[in-house]
């Protein structure tokens, strides 16, 4: 007939169970963490990028709208009215923009918190049994 085990090696047991558990999450989080990083590292390259190759576009419409309003206008006075238009649109968007990276959230582990959350509520239930 085999012995119950005392309650120190019980102990012990959960103890290692425990410490298991929860390198067994940290790595599950580094994991996740080291996906993310990747992933917004290649699209802040691509966004960088984009910002470049639109500053350019942008600096040919402004020339464009300048052109055109130079038809009508002296051509200090269409640069002036041209240059105001994109500080204007550039106001805009650097507010939409702030709005937006307040709302935004830290990036965190995701799954592992959830395995955490799960892990805790599971221990929870069977200390209650």
């Amino acid at each position: 007939m085999a012995r119950e085990p005392s309650v120190g090696e019980l102990v012990k047991q959960a103890s290692e169970q425990l410490s298991d558990l929860v390198k067994t999450e940290m790595r599950t989080a580094q994991a996740e963490m080291m996906q993310k990083g990747k992933r917004a590292g290649k699209g802040g390259g691509l966004l960088g990028a984009a910002a470049a190759v639109g500053y350019v576009g942008l600096i040919g419409v402004w020339a464009t709208v300048a052109a055109a309003l130079a038809i009508v206008l002296d051509v200090w006075l269409a640069v002036l009215i041209a240059t105001a238009l994109f500080l204007v649109l550039a106001g805009v968007l650097a507010a939409l923009g702030r709005a937006q990276l307040k709302r935004a959230t830290p990036p965190k582990p995701e799954r592992a918190i959830d395995g955490v959350r799960s892990d805790v509520h599971e221990i929870k239930e069977r200390v209650h049994r």
